[in-house]
């Protein structure tokens, strides 16, 4: 079984490499379906992707592919959101709006990678501001609060199709947003004691490679078909989503 999880990182460790995108959407669900209690395997899954960008921003990094400008940005915006997020779900019924939320976000990302994939190009009539670029931090800063969807899904959808920024430089500053996330979150459920860190520590040993490999193809691949790819990954990832919340 220990086996099982040490794959289970290698897989999601060379994804988050290649793509920037599908840690905590392909993870968390994984551990439940393999037996982890839920809260447990959603705390677990933050620390190991907080681990798994640290790695993937170092090798992002050693090849200049981060464009700090605009994940310090997305940083500032979504900081405040995560914040308003967990006073909100205090404040609320967290479960009766969850799925909705869900089933909405899923549906969204099926079209309009949908439409990525057969149009090439999504032309949305933004003009390329940085307030824009705090927003959307913002933004997804709030639905990760309320849904399972990671940052990265999000982030390189819109910075890739709207922004149209070049694909290998989305990869770094999804990673970089979604590790200052991905560390708030590890140390609220740190906190209720909901990690386990002997399976964190199974995962990581697959993740490393994993990530590793990621990059270093992340690095020579074309850029329109690595902009395929992840359209691919995200249109995977909202059908699970839409699939998952229906259930």
């Amino acid at each position: 079984m220990e086996l099982i999880f040490v794959g289970l990182g290698l897989l999601v460790g060379f994804l988050v490499g290649l793509t920037g995108v599908g840690g905590g959407a392909l993870m968390t669900p994984s551990l439940i379906f393999l037996g982890v209690e839920p809260l447990t395997a959603v705390g677990t899954d933050l620390l190991y992707a907080t681990i798994t960008r640290i790695f993937g921003i170092f090798f992002q990094g050693r090849k200049g592919k981060i464009r700090h400008d605009i994940a310090s940005r997305l940083i500032a915006g979504g900081i405040p959101a995560v914040i308003l997020g967990a006073v909100v779900l205090k404040k609320l019924e967290e479960y009766s709006i969850d799925d909705y939320l869900t089933l909405l976000l899923g549906i969204i990302l099926v079209i309009t990678a949908t439409l990525s994939l057969f149009k090439g190009e999504l032309h949305i009539p933004v003009k390329r501001e940085w307030k824009y670029v705090y927003l959307l931090g913002f933004i997804t800063g709030l639905i990760i609060q309320f849904t399972s969807v990671g940052a990265g899904v999000i982030v390189s959808f819109a910075l890739m199709n709207v922004a149209r920024v070049d694909p290998k430089e989305v990869v770094g500053v999804s990673l970089l947003y979604g590790l200052a996330l991905s560390l708030m979150g590890f140390l609220n459920h740190a906190a209720f004691g909901s990690v386990d860190y002997h399976l964190a520590l199974l995962l990581t040993a697959g993740t490393l490679p994993g990530v590793y490999l990621g990059t270093h193809l992340n690095s020579i691949t074309n850029g329109e078909k690595l902009k395929k790819l992840i359209n691919v990954i995200i249109l995977v990832i909202g059908i699970f989503t839409v699939v998952r919340s229906l259930s």
